[in-house]
Formats: C-alpha cells, structure tokens, sequence
C-alpha cells in the first residue's frame, strides 16, 4: 500500500509538499479547480523544484478546462523538473465545471481526449481535431529540455460510472476512485475495468495502480468520531460529497447518489441550500463555497456520524483503520490519499503517518 496526500493548491503551500516528502508520503496530489485554487501547474513546479522522492501529480486534472495537447504539455513540463516521479490523474471535471455552472465532459469525448494526451506522453505522433479540423500533432524540440516524454508519465483516469470505468481499463495506467469504496464495490469496478481492457484487446499492465481519493482522522482513546476536532481535520471532504448530491439533484431530480444512511440528512440540506439568498440560477457558486478547502460555519451542523460512514472516511483508532486498509489492499486497490481541511492538514497529515504509515 502507497500513501499519499492531496494539498488544497494555495500557491504557497508547495512547502507543505516538502513536508509531506519528510514525513514518509508517497505521492502529492493536488485537487485542479481553476475557480476555487492556484493553478496547480504552477504549484507543482515549485513542489517538484524543492523535493527529490515524492511522486507528485494533479488529483485530479480536469480534462474540459484545457485541451488535450495542453494538458500533455504542462505534465511534461513538470516531468522534466520531477523526471519519472510525476503521474497524470485525469477525470470529466465534476467540481470544476459545476463551479461554473456547467456540466461534466461526456465518455465518449473524455475517451477521445485520453487518446490524444496518452499518444502524445509516449512521444507519439497523433491525429487531433479542433474546432472540426483534425491535423496531426506531435512535440517538437523534445532533446531541448522543454519537456519531459522519455520518462514515462503514467496516467491514472478517475471514474466511477461503467462507461466512464471501461474507458479507464482501454486507455488507463492506473484507476482513481473517491472515497474509500467497499471491497465489493472495488471488485465491481475492477471487473468493469478489465472488460474495458478487453474489449480493445488490452493486457492490463502488471502495475496497473489503484487510488482511493478519501480523508482520515486517527482517533484518540475514548475520543468520538464526532469531536470537534475530528470535524475541524476531515468536514471539508465529508460536505463536498453533499455538494455533489446537491448537483445531481439540480440537474435532474437525482438521488439515487444519496446513501441511504443519510436519507434524512439529505432532505435538512435540501432545505438548507433552498433558504440560501443566492438565486437558483446561481446558487451553484454559493453551495461550493469553501469546497475541500475549508467548512462554512452554518455547514458544520451536517457532518454527522452518518455521513462520515457513508463517504467512507477512514476514522477510528490506528488499528481499525490498518484492518481496514489490509482489507482493502487484498482486494486491490495500491495507494490510499488523503484530502484534510487545509488549516489542519499538517496536525493531520503528520499524526496520520507517525500512527498509521509508519506502522503499516
């Protein structure tokens, strides 16, 4: 099992990176919301520039907001500062096209970009359309030191629904899931995967990697899954999942997302989001507020046991959450990384590996 850490990518924070390179993480990954965070880009460079073994990688890229041969050349870029220790994850764009009111990339585009950028970070040759016009395109000047395509960039596709998970077994390195999924859910997802490497004639690679993208909290003895300072380190995650549930449900009345736990929780929150003064129409920008980074006082209310459980964060004492994790690792899944509030990540992260990483 790898361990790494998602930082909120405040252009400062790349010395968190350094940190975390210090306490013994595996892997960086930086969350890519272009109206919420830094450019992370940008905070890469500067992560990548300070540090020597960690991994470090976009958690995740969003394909819409940039095209194909942009986000191929910007990985490159920080693979030629970070030479075979940079990975490309890469989803639709959920958050960061819903913060603008807008939708997701669909499959069957999301595939075709996949193509496009795996071609190009293997030093391929490969034909790419703009706007209707399809010209073949490739890297120019790769022995000047622009770019970085010899070591590979292994690309990790973020997805859950089954076309999304096919398209990961065709065209992926590695998988990326949220949250800490179930083993049964994994199995269902790697069979998923498989069938989609199949129905190309793909061989899976035999390091094909696994991330579960959670957070987590090792509790002190005789301390609640609920303590304040529980809620202080891992709410930001906890109430992004029911800023995705508010999504789905604008989009088209959708709940079949909503966990069954949280049944209740869930129709509070509705009421909530529907006294909020922002109009409807807008209303997208107000709900994510705050989102992954830091919790809005009047949210802190709808993090409950419940909905810890539900989004499957990794609380509880060291060794549940070691058990947990060897379970999970038996199943499949390689990396588990961790996303905590930002005012309390280092307290976080830190008491994570001295009590967990450092014993697994």
């Amino acid at each position: 099992m790898k361990f790494g850490a998602m930082v909120v990518p405040r252009a400062s924070d790349w010395r968190l990176i350094v940190e975390l390179e210090q306490m013994g993480y595996d892997s960086a990954w930086l969350p890519d919301s272009q109206m919420i965070y830094s450019d992370i880009y940008a905070v890469m460079a500067l992560a990548a520039a300070n540090t020597s073994r960690i991994r470090l990688g976009p958690g995740v890229a969003i394909a819409p907001t940039r095209l194909a041969p942009v986000t191929a050349h910007s990985i490159a870029t920080i693979n030629q500062l970070a030479p075979g220790r940079t990975f490309l994850a890469i989803g639709t764009g959920h958050t960061a096209m819903r913060v603008m009111g807008q939708d997701p990339m669909k499959v069957g585009a999301f595939r075709e970009y996949l193509r496009v950028v795996r071609a190009l970070l293997h030093g391929e040759e490969v034909d790419y359309a703009l706007d209707g016009r399809r010209r073949d395109i490739r890297f120019l000047h790769r022995d000047m030191g622009f770019i970085n395509v010899e070591n590979p960039v292994p690309i990790y596709v973020a997805a859950d629904g089954p076309r999304a998970l096919n398209a990961v077994g065709a065209l992926g390195d590695g998988w990326v899931c949220s949250h800490n999924q179930t083993g049964e859910r994994l199995r269902r997802s790697l069979s998923a995967i498989a069938a989609g490497a199949a129905e190309v004639a793909r061989a899976l690679p035999k390091d094909f990697h696994t991330t579960a993208l959670t957070y987590a909290c090792v509790l002190e003895p005789g301390e609640s899954i609920t303590s304040d300072r529980v809620i202080d380190e891992i709410a930001t995650m906890a109430a992004a999942t029911l800023h995705y549930w508010w999504e789905l449900y604008q989009k088209d009345g959708d709940t079949r997302t909503v966990a069954r736990r949280c049944q209740n929780l869930w129709q509070e929150y509705l009421a909530f989001t529907e006294r909020m003064e922002t109009p409807l129409a807008k209303r997208y920008q107000q709900v994510h507020l705050g989102h992954c980074a830091f919790l809005l006082p009047e949210e802190r209310r709808f993090i409950t046991e419940d909905l810890i459980r539900a989004t499957g964060g990794l609380v509880g004492t060291a060794d549940a959450i070691i058990a947990t994790l060897r379970e999970r690792e038996a199943t499949g899944l390689r990396e588990i990384t961790l996303l905590p509030a930002m005012a309390t990540a280092r307290r976080n992260l830190r008491n994570f590996a001295e009590k967990v990483i450092a014993r697994y």
